[in-house]
């Protein structure tokens, strides 16, 4: 007689993912008031992907972007980026972690970059403090300065480059140890539109020349526009997420069609556009029905 076969195991949210939250949460505590920063938030981004992540001031993006890159701690849920689970790394691990896993471009170029290093110098540093040889650090600095179009910059400071070299050597300085995750947060938030074109072009270079992930958090619907996927934090959780893709008609013409949808959490929640609440006098409560192929949502009567 065969015995009964346990039932089979629902595969790990995120298991093929190469980054992953899980009802991330985060809580900040300024004395007596708690704010709650990340309230459940969910996400999911493949090896190799480009996404912008985007919301309003308070949203919670900021600080998934904090948590993400080892800089900041999350206080509940899952979040691991690669084989990194930064719940429990130690503090010895977040050093390894921000040293060889991922880097960071801050949005301001004087964080990113020392104003007494030229800019080989400076990418230069984060090989140094990783141990490695005088030679390969040289050959890997001039590999992204030209990668960058920035080789001019190899011997110049800070103060004598413009803004868009700042940020293209700090996207260097970020690639300096081969992470597999590149952070960038506002990276254009200080530049003019044709100078923050360029920089998202050597953004979208670092991801197709060297494979990296690259997640970029910004306002600017300009910057997310220029990506396939991008994903929208609202009251510190995933609201929705807009899906871009070239297709070519058959007289050769190419055109971008955007999708947004709405994102459903692991809990079942759904974020309505306040525009649609508004709209239809959804408050409260709302009475779901459903339908063959769909759900309808309609407001309270009473």
């Amino acid at each position: 007689m065969s015995l009964p076969q346990p039932p089979a195991r629902a595969a790990e949210f995120g298991r093929d993912a190469q980054i992953v939250c899980d009802n991330l949460v985060r809580i900040y505590q300024t004395g007596s008031i708690e704010v709650q920063a990340l309230q459940g938030l969910d996400l999911l981004v493949n090896a190799g992907e480009m996404v912008a992540v985007v919301g309003a001031s308070g949203s919670g993006k900021s600080t998934l972007l904090s948590i993400l890159a080892g800089i900041d701690a999350p206080t509940a849920g899952r979040a691991r980026v690669g084989e990194a689970d930064l719940l429990t790394m130690s503090r010895a691990d977040r050093v390894r972690y921000r040293r060889h896993t991922v880097g960071f471009v801050r949005q301001q170029t004087a964080s990113n970059l020392i104003p007494y290093l030229t800019s080989r110098e400076v990418i230069e540093m984060p090989m140094a403090a990783a141990r490695r040889p005088a030679r390969e650090r040289r050959a890997r600095a001039d590999e992204l300065l030209a990668a960058l179009d920035v080789t001019d910059c190899a011997d110049r400071r800070p103060g004598q480059m413009s803004g868009g070299q700042q940020q293209r050597v700090a996207i260097a300085v970020a690639m300096a140890n081969e992470p597999r995750v590149l952070f960038a947060d506002e990276p254009t938030g200080e530049l003019d539109t044709a100078t923050s074109a360029g920089v998202f072009e050597a953004l979208r270079h670092v991801n197709r020349e060297f494979g990296v992930t690259v997640v970029v958090v910004t306002h600017d619907p300009e910057v997310s526009g220029q990506v396939e996927r991008t994903v929208a934090i609202r009251d510190g959780r995933t609201s929705s997420e807009v899906l871009r893709r070239t297709e070519t008609s058959s007289n050769g013409d190419t055109h971008v069609i955007a999708e947004e949808y709405a994102v459903m959490d692991r809990a079942g929640r759904v974020q309505i556009p306040r525009e649609y609440r508004e709209a239809l006098d959804l408050t409260r409560r709302v009475r779901l029905a459903l339908e063959a192929d769909h759900v309808t949502i309609h407001p309270d009567p009473s």
